[in-house]
C-alpha cells in the first residue's frame, strides 16, 4: 500500500482518518527530533536550523532560509509541510512563538551523553533529564485526535491483541494487564507465529496494536497486516511515522526518538515513551468505560489484597 505525505505526516495511514492540526510552537522541537531521521539530508539541514535558532529563522523569508541552509525554496516548503505546517508562513509563526517561549525560560544546559568514568550522581542527573525530555517530546508530538480514535476503538472492542518484540514486548504486556484489570479481553503476543495465528481470528470490532520503535520489525508488522486485512481496527505505536508498520495502521501514535549512546541503547528511552502512550490509552479507555471499569478494578485489587498483607512471623 502506498502512502502519501498527508497520510504519513498528518493523518493516520491504512484506511484513513481525521486530519491533524499543525503542531503548537512547544511541539516543534519535538517534531524535528522525531522526524529528522527519516528526512533527506537537505531537509535535515532546514529542520536543524529552525530548531536550533527559531528566532533567527523566524525573521527569514523562504528564500533567506534556503540560502542559509544551502538548500532550495522547494526543500524549505517541503520540510515545513513534513513538520505538520500547511506552508512556510505557518512555520514562521510557530518559530516566533517558540523563540518567545525560550526567552521566557530556557531548558537547563545539560547533555545526556554518559561517559564510562562519569560519577554515579552525574549518571542519575543525565538519565533523569533524558527521561523527562523523552516524555515531554512524546507528549508534545502525540496526535490527540488519533489517540482519541484509538481509545474509542479499544473501549468498544470485542477483544484486543497487542504485538511487541523485546523491550516493546514488555510494553505490550503492560498494556494488556491494564486492560484485563478493567474487565476487557486482551492478549499480548511476543511469539511471531502465535501472533499471526491469533490475528487470523480477528474481525471487524476487534483491535490489533503493534508496538515497534523502529516501525520495521517484521515479526510485528506481519500480524498487524493480517489483522488489518481481516477488518480489525489497527493501531501502531512507533517512533517512525513513515515506517512500514504504518501502512497497516488505521491510527498512528508517534513516540519520541531519542539519541542512542554506547551505554544507553535506544530500547531504554523508547520504552519510556511507549509506556506514556500506553498509560494515555489505558486512562482514556477507563474513562470511557468507567461504570464497568471501576468495579472491575476494585475487584482485582481485592483479589490481590491478601498477597500484600504482612504475614506474622512464627
Amino acid at each position: 500500500m502506498t502512502q502519501n505525505v498527508k497520510e504519513i505526516f498528518g493523518e493516520s495511514g491504512g484506511r484513513g482518518g481525521t486530519g491533524a492540526s499543525p503542531p503548537a510552537p512547544a511541539a516543534l522541537a519535538a517534531k524535528v527530533r522525531t522526524l529528522a531521521p527519516s528526512m533527506t539530508r537537505s531537509m535535515q539541514r532546514v529542520a536543524e536550523a529552525v530548531a536550533g535558532d527559531p528566532a533567527g529563522c523566524a525573521a527569514l523569508t523562504v528564500t533567506g532560509l534556503a540560502e542559509l541552509t544551502g538548500t532550495s525554496e522547494a526543500t524549505v516548503v517541503r520540510t515545513a509541510r513534513l513538520l505538520g505546517y500547511p506552508g512556510y508562513r505557518d512555520l514562521r509563526l510557530a518559530l516566533a512563538g517558540l523563540a518567545a517561549q525560550q526567552q521566557s525560560g530556557r531548558a537547563p544546559a545539560i547533555t545526556t551523553d554518559i561517559a564510562v568514568d562519569d560519577p554515579i550522581a552525574d549518571v542519575v542527573a543525565k538519565l533523569a533529564y533524558d527521561e523527562q525530555q523523552t516524555l515531554a517530546d512524546t507528549a508534545a508530538g502525540l496526535d490527540t485526535t488519533q489517540l482519541g480514535a484509538a481509545v474509542a476503538a479499544l473501549a468498544g472492542a470485542r477483544r484486543t491483541d497487542v504485538y511487541g518484540i523485546g523491550a516493546s514486548g514488555l510494553v505490550a504486556q503492560d498494556l494488556t494487564q491494564k486492560l484485563l484489570r478493567i474487565g476487557l479481553i486482551a492478549h499480548a503476543h511476543s511469539d511471531p507465529h502465535l501472533a499471526v495465528t491469533n490475528a487470523v481470528q480477528l474481525r471487524s470490532g476487534d483491535v490489533a496494536i503493534a508496538i515497534t520503535h523502529s516501525g520495521s520489525t517484521g515479526d510485528v508488522i506481519e500480524p498487524l497486516r493480517v489483522a488489518f486485512e481481516r477488518g480489525a481496527t489497527t493501531v501502531a505505536i512507533t517512533g517512525r511515522p513513515d515506517s512500514p508498520v504504518t501502512q497497516y495502521a488505521d491510527h498512528v501514535l508517534t513516540t519520541s526518538t531519542s539519541r542512542e549512546s554506547e551505554l544507553r541503547p535506544a530500547a531504554m528511552s523508547s520504552r519510556t515513551s511507549q509506556l506514556l502512550v500506553v498509560d494515555c490509552l489505558f486512562v482514556g479507555v477507563a474513562q470511557r468505560t468507567y461504570e464497568s471499569a471501576a468495579p472491575a478494578l476494585a475487584a482485582s485489587y481485592e483479589a490481590l489484597a491478601h498477597r500484600h498483607r504482612s504475614t506474622p512471623r512464627r
